[in-house]
């Protein structure tokens, strides 16, 4: 081919008349210098792409491959043709019509382009002309396209974070439903290190049981991953393994779910012995199952004659291997247990009340036990901050001591696994006789978050631990909303950062915890007192 042109008269003859001839559709693939570098003959209605090596293009880059391929049918560029020019980066798609004669007809053009452009699909597609009329300098054509491309691809600093396409799938729920898992999602990923350059997000009743989004979204994926130079994609469903396994194939990125960005999260934050033994475990558990799903032919040799086979295979012995390692975290956190359950007869011993601060993910909690205590524990304005439980003791005005606990936050659907690992550091609740719900009083989603705390304490069988409900961050609130917010919720209105509204709650937890007969909710003189969930 000469270097300049998109495809010649002469070789797009030679195509649809093999093309007629075979009954089947045929291609090539064309360097930057006019050679041929791969033939494909496909079937009558699709063409697979051959294989070299699948080396990603550089950022901002093109493969400097073109393909170029016929269609028996009256149809354009198919999805396939458009999937294909995203996932793999090539210059440009051209399909040629063959008529019943073997002559080309009409070819279809389509090119990828920068991010931010005024078309939306992110595919800019030529006029369909004879493939005589395509006379277009492709040399200065692909070298403008490039510099535009490169021009749009933001220079990254070396030692910075992953870049991710968030992407949420409706299934059945309400606009504000979607919104609030969006945003979720999002300051999830923000704890993870990640940065986020776009979201998609997709209606449907239920997801794609192979790859969650539908065939179309799917296609605009690939496109905006490619423009976007990201490392990662993350979908706010739980995958299951052969949809990673799809995705991942689809995409050729690395494909997590909410779940496995909870795990990272937590394994970012645990310090100690218990945290990273704990954040292991729930690993472990949530590969397990995915490793026993993939395809049958790795295991052993089918039972019965001529099947039996001499040993394990690799996917067998990485099965054994983990199982094996989850039963020594299990044995290893049994005996953590069981010393922290000396601790907590130790201080019973001394008769000393125990308040558990607990409440959403990054509501404030180890900011208020620094408050109140006044000693240093990790404050970070992230989700899951703190994995560890820290105890101190504390001394209420009226001389009253009591060890105050700051425990894991929650978040809504925490995955089981997460809560089945974290079993130990949970049980520190079970000591509690009271529970400081703390509750960011900013955040428009209050009750939402309220519910979602106590579905887990619900979860853990601790529904009727009594709580006395803190609403936070009252000074991110316009003057006098808090305290009318909190009033609305019978809460303690505070500020633990600014240091404001602590005398009160201290009183009010002392009252509780004194109070006999056991909690109840706002006395007539309208001052502030602990109180049941079922209230």
């Amino acid at each position: 081919m000469p270097a300049d042109r998109l495809v010649s008269h002469e070789l797009a003859r030679e195509l649809t008349e093999i093309s007629r001839e075979i009954r089947r559709q045929t291609g090539v693939l064309i360097d930057r210098r006019g050679d041929v570098t791969h033939v494909m003959v496909g079937t009558p209605t699709g063409i697979e792409m051959p294989e070299w090596g699948r080396m990603r293009a550089g950022s901002g880059r093109l493969r400097g491959l073109r393909c170029v391929h016929t269609h028996l049918g009256s149809e354009a560029l198919t999805r396939d043709d458009l999937t294909d020019l995203a996932k793999l980066r090539f210059d440009a798609m051209v399909t040629i019509r063959a008529d019943e004669e073997g002559l080309p007809g009409l070819a279809f053009t389509a090119a990828l382009m920068p991010a931010g452009d005024d078309a939306g699909s992110g595919i800019q597609e030529l006029d369909p002309v004879p493939p005589a009329q395509l006379d277009l300098d492709f040399q200065d054509w692909i070298r403008a396209l490039e510099e535009e491309l490169a021009r749009s691809s933001r220079t990254r600093d070396v030692g910075e974070g992953d870049r991710a396409i968030l992407v949420v799938v409706t299934a059945g729920r309400s606009k504000e439903d979607t919104e609030y898992s969006t945003a979720e999602l999002e300051e999830l990923a923000h704890s993870a290190g990640v940065e986020v350059v776009d979201t998609l997000v997709q209606n449907r009743r239920k997801p794609d049981p192979k790859t969650v989004v539908g065939g179309g979204k799917l296609q605009d994926l690939l496109i905006r991953c490619f423009q976007s130079d990201v490392d990662l994609v993350i979908f706010d469903d739980n995958l299951s393994a052969a949809q990673a396994r799809n995705l991942a194939e689809r995409l050729e990125l690395r494909v997590i779910d909410r779940t496995q960005l909870i795990l990272d999260i937590f394994a970012q934050h645990a310090t100690t012995r218990d945290g990273k033994l704990q954040v292991e475990l729930a690993q472990l558990k949530y590969v397990l199952p995915r490793l026993t799903q993939r395809d049958t032919s790795l295991s052993k040799l089918g039972a019965g004659i001529g099947g039996r086979g001499p040993g394990e295979t690799k996917l067998e012995v990485d099965r054994r291997r983990v199982r094996d390692r989850v039963s020594r975290l299990e044995r290893d956190l049994k005996t953590l247990g069981r010393q922290r359950e000396h601790r907590r007869a130790r201080r019973t011993r001394r008769n000393l009340p125990v308040l558990s601060i607990v409440g959403y993910t990054n509501a404030g909690k180890s900011t208020l036990l620094q408050a109140l205590t006044k000693k240093e524990v990790h404050v970070e304005d992230k989700m899951f901050a703190t994995l560890d439980p820290a105890s101190r003791r504390l001394r209420f005005p009226r001389d009253q001591e009591v060890i105050i606990t700051d425990t894991v936050g929650f978040i809504r659907d925490l995955p089981p696994d997460l809560v089945a690992a974290f079993k130990a550091t949970l049980e520190e609740l079970r000591e509690a006789s009271l529970f400081l719900h703390v509750v960011d009083a900013s955040d428009e989603n209050v009750e939402r978050r309220m519910t979602a705390v106590h579905n887990v304490l619900r979860e853990i069988g601790l529904a009727d631990t009594p709580e006395l409900l803190v609403f936070n961050k009252i000074d991110l609130l316009p003057p006098g909303e808090g305290a009318r917010l909190a009033a609305h919720w019978k809460a303690v209105p505070i500020s633990a950062l600014q240091r404001t509204g602590l005398a009160d709650l201290l009183e009010c937890a002392e009252d509780a915890l004194l109070a006999e007969g056991g909690p109840a909710g706002i006395d007539s003189g309208g001052s502030f007192v602990a109180h049941g969930r079922g209230q």
